[in-house]
């Protein structure tokens, strides 16, 4: 456990579940406590404590931005066997610490080599422990099928961070990887696995991009992310806002924006869970959106403001348009005006629609606007 204490909050920017900025601490890397190593973790099954750790710190990999990378002398390096992290988990787990665990590793001796230990520690935590818990594993750059499917059967969730957008962007951020063979290669046969074995279980795929640090613009980040969910059965896109690591020949780089992270979480959601398009989101002339307005706000504003959606008459696809209506209140809306008119806010407020108000300027209720009922709530 001590040694384990030792690789502290090595992981921080690797996010895990449904919340990642909440997944960050605001202190002092390297505080050799063992409860840094842990985070509370949103999921589908409620919020978890995770064990996030690396199998080692070393790495033989040059990226340009990252804590871990080759000859940075102020990265205290770390290695764990398989048994070591095995048994840690199955301690922790046993003490009620733990519910779950995010292995991750640096690459020395080859990305192959590398996920063999990936995959050995999850073997022995789920054939000699017998752990039947949360298990979130890394891809390692370019493995082999085998090794990849091997991963998927043991895990609930695989990652492999894209980190660029394109070729060009990764290129600046991590000069030896490249983003079709070892990168974006794994998402797509990640999916090629699942089709050819759909009664099996197997883990689903996240990535990652490092935002703002090479002149990416979110229409490029959005771009792949909307291709991912489209076509490599991705669950999600992570969006790490980039900041500046001592040491790392972007150390004296502006960090970016947290706010613009934020902004693109809500337009990946737009397009993975309410039916938009890439060319629906309201892109600046450089390619980005503005960090005042969230992505969808901003679109009301510009196309609905004029022309006000009448509540009685939309379609589900009309309705996931409007600012304050999700998936859950939309259908609740459609089952209400089955039976009944809606004809006021307050009958929007009885379907668990916690903020109609927020609707108000975008829609039509009893064929009239709404706006004025604003200043009620």
């Amino acid at each position: 456990m001590t040694k384990l204490a030792q690789m502290g909050d090595a992981t921080t920017f690797e996010p895990v579940g449904d919340q990642p900025q909440r997944e960050r601490r605001r202190v002092p890397f390297q505080s050799h406590s063992l409860a840094e190593c842990i985070t509370n973790v949103s999921t589908p099954q409620g919020k978890k404590p995770v064990l996030k750790t690396m199998i080692t710190t070393a790495c033989e990999r040059n990226c340009n931005y990252c804590p871990f990378r080759a000859g940075r002398s102020k990265m205290k390096r770390m290695t764990f066997t398989p048994d070591e992290l095995a048994s840690g988990l199955d301690t922790l787990q046993s003490a009620g610490q733990v519910d779950g665990m995010f292995l991750s590793s640096g690459i020395i001796k080859g990305s192959v080599t590398t996920q063999d230990k990936i995959i050995d520690t999850a073997e022995i935590v789920r054939n000699r422990y017998h752990y039947g818990g949360y298990l979130h594993l890394k891809i390692m750059p370019g493995i082999q099928r085998e090794q990849l499917y091997r991963l998927m059967q043991l895990a609930d969730r695989v990652s492999v961070n894209l980190e660029g957008p394109t070729q060009e962007r990764l290129d600046a951020l991590a000069p030896k990887k490249d983003f079709q063979r070892e990168l974006l290669s794994m998402l797509q046969l990640a999916e090629a696995l699942r089709r050819e074995h759909p009664y099996e279980k197997l883990a689903g795929t996240v990535t990652q991009f490092v935002v703002g640090a090479v002149g990416d613009t979110d229409h490029e980040l959005l771009s792949m992310s909307n291709m991912l969910y489209r076509q490599a059965g991705l669950t999600r896109a992570y969006y790490s806002a980039f900041s500046p690591v001592t040491q790392t020949p972007f150390e004296n780089l502006a960090p970016t924006h947290p706010l613009r992270e934020h902004r693109l979480y809500q337009a990946s959601f737009l397009l993975r869970d309410y039916g938009w398009k890439v060319e629906d989101l309201p892109f600046l002339d450089d390619g980005n959106m503005t960090l005042e307005t969230d992505p969808k706000r901003a679109w009301a504003e510009r196309y609905l403001r004029e022309a006000p959606i009448d509540i009685m008459k939309a379609t589900r696809q009309q309705l996931l348009r409007i600012p304050g209506i999700g998936p859950v209140a939309a259908d609740a809306i459609m089952k209400a005006r089955r039976v009944g008119h809606l004809t006021d806010l307050s009958h929007l407020r009885q379907l668990n629609i916690r903020a109609p108000e927020q609707a108000a300027p975008y829609i039509l209720l009893d064929g009239r606007r709404v706006v004025e009922q604003m200043t009620l709530f």
